[in-house]
């Protein structure tokens, strides 16, 4: 039997919550905007937060929503989320985090909630607190509103072949086209237009007070190769350090080594390892 118990976070422990996602400022950045966004109400929420610890002590989190998400979970944390999770249905699209937690999940929680389509288990997670040393494109700029309909293609087009899976299949692309939309409102979507067309993209998909993180990268497949995406994505970090946050934080696969130099050359460094299961 577990000796400490798993249980739903409320508003009454958000401080504690709030206290131990700035311990972990990236890899804690996507709860961090929720929990900002939204507090921890169940009636406002679009996910529930679980704490491991005991009755006054919060030692660690895990996310459950559209995706699941641990922070700071150590082993014993780990095993006592998935003892709680695995007598749930699976309604999450993915697991993603630190990658020994993650990874430490899925190892439980495989039999029960598996197969998974994919399991990427080294993405190094990166961050920089500084513009690149190297020029930005003067022609990355952020997406205006009547731009959402040459936007949404690229945007498209990067999610299919990032995740596998085409954002126009549960619903025609209508939530995916109100993310995107979203973005551009927000003034969080970057992009450079050649002839009305996209060639470069990226987003801040998750901006909170420590943090921008970057993600949707992607170049237009007949420019690739013409070295444009280090000075794109330098103008991104300038702009995002200059308007959003303090740094700029990103994760991506191992094996995109094209896209992990470009970061190096942007200034990015190493601050820690995610994972993600895919279903």
């Amino acid at each position: 039997m577990l000796t400490v118990p798993v249980r739903q976070l409320g508003e009454a422990e958000r401080p504690a919550v709030e206290r131990l996602l700035d311990r972990d400022p990236y890899a804690a950045a996507q709860v961090a905007e929720r929990v900002a966004a939204r507090g921890l109400s169940w009636w406002r929420a679009d996910g529930r937060i679980l704490g491991y610890g005991g009755r006054r002590q919060v030692e660690s989190l895990c996310w459950l929503g559209g995706h699941l998400t641990p922070v700071l979970a150590g082993p014993p944390a780990v095993a006592a989320f998935a003892d709680q999770l695995g007598g749930e249905d699976r309604m999450c699209s993915s697991i993603v985090g630190e990658a020994d937690a993650v990874l430490g999940l899925w190892d439980r929680l495989a039999d029960r909630w598996g197969p998974a389509r994919e399991v990427r288990p080294n993405q190094p997670l990166l961050a920089t607190g500084a513009e690149a040393p190297i020029r930005p494109d003067p022609q990355v700029r952020l997406v205006r509103a009547g731009e959402v309909d040459r936007l949404f293609p690229a945007s498209v087009a990067m999610y299919t072949e990032e995740v596998g899976v085409s954002p126009l299949t549960e619903d025609g692309g209508r939530g995916y086209r109100r993310r995107v939309t979203e973005l551009v409102r927000s003034r969080r979507a970057y992009a450079r237009f050649v002839d009305g067309e996209v060639v470069f993209k990226a987003e801040l998909a998750v901006v909170t007070r420590r943090t921008a993180q970057v993600q949707g990268v992607w170049v237009a497949p007949h420019w690739r190769g013409r070295g444009i995406a280090a000075a794109a994505m330098a103008a991104v970090v300038r702009d995002a350090l200059s308007r959003v946050a303090p740094t700029v934080s990103l994760y991506v696969n191992d094996f995109n080594v094209p896209a992990r130099r470009v970061y190096a050359r942007c200034g990015f460094r190493p601050v820690g390892t995610f994972a993600t299961v895919l279903f």
